[in-house]
């Protein structure tokens, strides 16, 4: 009997797919736009001798230039995440990403492969949208749970800032120098623009929007009511990151109390699909004596049609609001 090796040549090649999309952006933007980089990305820049007006310029390009771009077709389905991965990338740029790993693809998918050409052509489309999308979403969550994170020292640090007596514009200037990416660079445009006229509230308010974060929200409207009513700001920050620091809490809480479910849920609904491929490679002609009967299809649309309610449900269940 045998195995055919064409399912692990595909799996190897969309894994170097993801690899060669992390290694191209960080070629071309350097290790500064890594998460894990110590110092934030805006200081980074500025300490290569880009001026506080010209990296503000390229920061601000740079957070803004994906959801400008929803309407283009095919990136609507990535301009949200993008936007909240903060990618660098420009969406032509992402786009003509796609084009040239479905093209390396497609290259080692017609050497490793002796599959048709339009499946070929098939599956390296895919692998070249696919792997790109995927890498921006994993980029997103990473981003999205990091601020998060950093949040509730972030306010803590402009309370004690308070209380010696800065300003808040102040305050925001030391998280910017202080604390890391991805929340330093954010702060940090955040001071660069009230340093140039903007409204703290407001420059608040927009990246609380851009990022589509409640707990962001919160200290937007904390900052705006003590701008227009006055009151001791240090206080209310202070109460503030005591309750955001709780709900991080409890969002871990209930992210582990979750976990089994979901792993459960894709377990359920990614073995069925391993174990048709598996078939199909062990055994070729396993489904020989009966996918010509009339029942054949229809029960194949029935299971899919299940496979995809699955899906759907178990999201459903294990989708808590907090």
């Amino acid at each position: 009997m045998a195995i055919s090796a064409e399912p692990i040549i595909y799996g190897l090649i969309f894994v170097a797919v993801l690899v060669l999309v992390e290694g191209i952006y960080l070629t071309v933007f350097g290790k500064s736009i890594s998460l894990n980089s110590k110092v934030n990305r805006r200081l980074a820049l500025m300490e290569k001798g880009g001026g506080r007006e010209e990296v503000l310029e390229q920061l601000r390009k740079e957070m803004s230039q994906h959801l400008r771009s929803q309407s283009i077709p095919l990136y609507s389905i990535l301009a949200s995440k993008a936007q909240k991965a903060n990618i660098a990338f420009s969406p032509s740029q992402i786009l003509m990403l796609m084009g040239v790993l479905a093209v390396m693809a497609y290259v080692g998918l017609t050497a490793g492969t002796a599959a048709s050409t339009p499946v070929r052509i098939a599956v390296a489309l895919g692998m070249g949208v696919g792997g790109v999308y995927l890498w921006i979403n994993k980029k997103a969550k990473k981003r999205m749970s990091m601020i998060e994170e950093q949040l509730p020292d972030a306010v803590e640090l402009m309370v004690r800032s308070l209380r010696v007596g800065h300003p808040f514009s102040s305050a925001i200037g030391i998280v910017a120098n202080e604390v890391a990416d991805p929340l330093g660079t954010e702060m940090g445009v955040i001071a660069d623009e009230a340093a140039y006229g903007r409204d703290m509230g407001d420059a608040l308010k927009a990246m609380a929007e851009r990022m589509d974060m409640q707990d962001l929200r919160f200290l937007a409207v904390a900052v705006t009511i003590q701008q227009t009513a006055g009151g001791n700001l240090a206080e209310i920050l202070d109460g503030l990151a005591k309750v955001i620091r709780s709900r991080f809490k409890l969002f871990r809480r209930v992210k582990a109390i979750t976990a089994e479910a979901k792993w459960s849920g894709m377990f359920l609904s990614v073995f069925p699909l391993v174990a048709l491929v598996g078939i199909n490679v062990i055994q070729p002609n396993y489904y020989d004596d009966v996918k010509d009967t009339a029942v054949f299809i229809p029960a194949c649309l029935v299971v899919a049609a299940f496979l995809v309610a699955n899906i759907f449900v178990m999201k459903t269940l294990v989708n808590i609001k907090v």
